[in-house]
């Protein structure tokens, strides 16, 4: 018989005085799981549009060129394995400004854009939320396009800020809700931080044009609303590194003192090197100054200071003008890859297939992600039959289609919106 000790160290005994039993599971996150259940599915046919990551025809990662001959000189140069500065690499800091800005951008020309290297886009969000929750004196509600991508609620809301959402994607036009967008934006409270996809916004797909963008510009200052852009996107939007930038350059030009996140993930294809930068454009070398400062207060007890080794390879890029032409080049292709998936799954539906409904849209948005308008019941369906996998909010990554399983896709659409999988 054992002992009342002995009863109490048994191992359900000990598992019940766990510290974590009261941990709940959290849910899954919805990309990760519709990748997961792509892996478990043994059909050849399987087609996955769920992730957020460029693709060759082939349906393969693709590492560029001019990441393999950059990563080569690096190499090359035999660099050491130091600790960076908590603001990271200063020469990569310089160009990756100088491409968001413009070399001819006014406020750095006069030394007044504060920079932090960041880990990726996500990281240089999260600086941008606990700097702004911390010295932004005027308002801690940040508002968010409904819908947006998934990870900033939790990042904004994780930094101390509100978080409220303006309108931005119209369901019965599968495009842009301008008019909801501005009316939201002028009720919002003067000094709220407006959260602002540069380009190829995620997950619609949907941007507003130039002249749009003058009046989100209007509205903002009229507003004196503070403008926070994510632009995760830049040159893999059109294929144009300075087209790309429009929105960032033209609020600049026009007097607002911006936050920007950047991400070096999707445009040059350094994923899991986790390249990125935060910026703040400031009033003065002085102001900046002190910018810097607080940012290094901020990043230290974070993770005290970020990757090197990717942040060579892309500013070994941006600092090399053959190497800048070549990622250009690349960067373009691979947009015009994305351009033309869109282009041939928009004639199959509409023209081969006939498929009930309008599908302008696959053409008219733009980036990486698409809404297609299909529904939930719709995309269960799609995966469940057809071993197509996307989130359930019909959202797919263009990226993932090629050559070798478009039709798939499409016809496997047709079916779905039939009704006949």
């Amino acid at each position: 018989m054992l002992t009342a000790l002995a009863r109490r160290s048994t191992p359900s005994a000990i598992r019940t005085l766990s510290s974590w039993s009261a941990v709940p599971a959290g849910p899954p996150d919805p990309i990760l799981g519709v990748t997961e259940a792509f892996k478990a599915d043994k059909d050849p046919r399987k087609i996955n549009l769920g992730v957020g990551a460029y693709r060759d025809e082939n349906g393969k990662p693709y590492v560029l060129n001019s990441v393999q001959k950059a990563e080569e000189l690096v190499a090359a140069s035999k660099p050491d394995k130091e600790y960076l500065p908590i603001t990271g690499l200063a020469e990569f800091n310089k160009n990756a400004a100088k491409l968001a800005y413009g070399a001819e951008s006014a406020p750095l020309k006069q030394g007044a854009v504060a920079v932090t290297q960041s880990i990726s886009g996500t990281g240089a969000l999260r600086i941008g939320g606990a700097f702004i929750g911390r010295h932004y004196p005027k308002a801690k509600v940040i508002y968010l396009p409904t819908p947006s991508w998934g990870n900033h609620t939790p990042i904004f809301r994780d930094s101390g800020l509100e978080v409220r959402g303006y309108r931005y994607f119209d369901k019965s036009t599968v495009g842009l809700d301008f008019e909801g967008m501005k009316a939201d934006l002028k009720a919002a409270p003067e000094h709220s931080i407006v959260l602002l996809h540069a380009c190829a916004h995620n997950p619609t797909g949907i941007d507003p044009t130039h002249a749009q963008w003058k009046e989100i510009s209007d509205l903002v200052k009229e507003k004196n609303l503070f403008p926070f852009f994510d632009m995760a996107y830049q040159g893999f939007a059109t294929g144009s590194i300075s087209n790309d930038a429009f929105a960032v350059r033209h609020f600049v030009s026009e007097g607002h003192q911006i936050a920007l996140a950047q991400s070096f993930a999707k445009n040059m294809g350094l994923y899991g090197e986790r390249v990125g930068a935060f910026s703040l454009v400031t009033a003065d070398p002085e102001e900046k100054a002190r910018v810097d400062s607080q940012l290094k207060i901020v990043i230290r007890p974070m993770y005290s200071n970020p990757p090197l080794h990717g942040a060579r390879i892309a500013n070994a890029i941006l600092s090399d003008a053959a190497l800048y032409a070549e990622w250009e080049t690349e960067v373009k292709s691979m947009a015009d890859r994305i351009i033309s998936m869109r282009e041939k799954l928009y004639n199959m539906l509409t023209h081969d297939l006939k498929t009930p409904g309008e599908w302008g849209h696959i053409k008219s948005q733009i980036g990486m992600f698409s809404f297609t308008g299909l529904t939930a019941p719709q995309t269960k369906a799609l995966a469940e039959k057809a071993h197509v996998y996307m989130t359930a909010d019909g959202r797919i990554s263009m990226a993932g289609l090629n050559g070798k399983n478009i039709e798939h896709f499409a016809t496997s659409v047709d079916a779905a919106v039939r009704g006949n999988l």
